[in-house]
């Protein structure tokens, strides 16, 4: 790691500002964790922790970035219940300009290069026909593990936010946002949703962080006890008018109320009073996991693309 530059904040403005320029015009080729949002919430609330394993490489042309990789290398992880779990292998996000796309061979050279002797993971898009050849030519397979009922891999989900259907809460339960909360309540609400996490008040400050963070995108839902039922944070890219729900969850306790579609309609209307006219959200997508995409097409989203995970062994 002692010759490997690590990823800053400052480089995640400049990934966003790709993201930004390729949305724009191919929305299908960013890469799975490479979308605006995405990249704001890994980062923040990550850096803290597992910063010192982030090496990453940036290309640039007339001084525009076109390129980047993002390499996450073996780490010790400790979860909000008291374990710890060892990642072993590295797993890379990247993102290639279509208009540079030659450039995945030196991605891929420069991560075979920093991961070397480790298992690797990537998660191209399914729709990246050019860059799906160029990984399988450098070694990398189909991941086992994404196959089957109970597959790991990603579809990202899309609508516009015309024709919004009305939320309803159950009685006594309200809307609040992270700003009329705090942190304290805020990280509260992501645990009793993904509980073991590994994420702490420390997480919650590297997103709140974030440009591209806002306190009145946060939203949550208020149980009549005062207990956080529901969360999710919005990321509202204003050049594109576009927003994406990153992450959705909802107290072990409370499902199967209603409360995520009530805030999912609630936060779409906020999203378009704040500019945006688009929506998405990522969520698993093999046959054995219905639950999450059962919600988001229940409220109207539709299939856009996918990503394909690919693997290469040790050696």
């Amino acid at each position: 790691m002692t010759n490997l530059e690590l990823l800053t904040a400052a480089d995640v403005r400049l990934m966003q500002a790709l993201a930004q320029r390729i949305t724009a015009t191919r929305p299908d080729l960013v890469n799975a964790d490479a979308a605006f949002g995405e990249l704001a919430w890994n980062w923040g609330k990550g850096h803290a922790a597992d910063g010192a394993t982030w090496p990453r490489r940036l290309w640039f042309s007339d001084g525009d970035l076109i390129a980047w990789a993002w390499a996450h290398l073996p780490r010790r992880v400790r979860l909000s219940d008291g374990s710890v779990r060892d990642v072993t292998g590295a797993h890379l996000v990247y993102q290639v300009h279509p208009d540079h796309a030659g450039l995945v061979d030196e991605v891929i050279d420069w991560y075979d290069v920093t991961a070397a002797g480790l298992e690797r993971t990537v998660v191209p898009g399914a729709a990246d026909t050019f860059a799906l050849e160029r990984w399988a030519a450098h070694g990398y397979g189909t991941d086992p593990s994404s196959l089957g009922d109970t597959g790991s891999w990603t579809l990202l989900n899309e609508r516009d936010l015309t024709d919004l259907e009305r939320p309803v809460l159950p009685d006594g339960f309200r809307f609040r946002t992270a700003d009329e909360v705090g942190p304290q309540a805020a990280v509260r609400a992501h645990l009793d949703a993904w509980a073991p996490s590994a994420y702490t008040i420390e997480s919650y400050r590297g997103v709140r962080d974030t440009e591209a963070y806002r306190g009145d995108l946060h939203v949550l839902v208020e149980a009549p006890d005062g207990t956080l039922a529901s969360s999710t944070i919005m990321w509202l890219d204003e050049a594109n008018r576009t927003a994406q729900f990153e992450p959705v969850g909802t107290h072990r306790d409370h499902r199967r109320r209603g409360l995520a579609r009530a805030m999912l309609l609630h936060g779409m209307h906020l999203a378009r009073a704040a500019g945006a006219t688009h929506m998405t959200v990522a969520c698993l997508g093999a046959p054995g996991h219905p639950r999450a995409r059962g919600l988001y097409h229940g409220v109207g989203f539709r299939e856009f693309t996918r990503d394909a995970p690919l693997i290469k062994t040790a050696g």
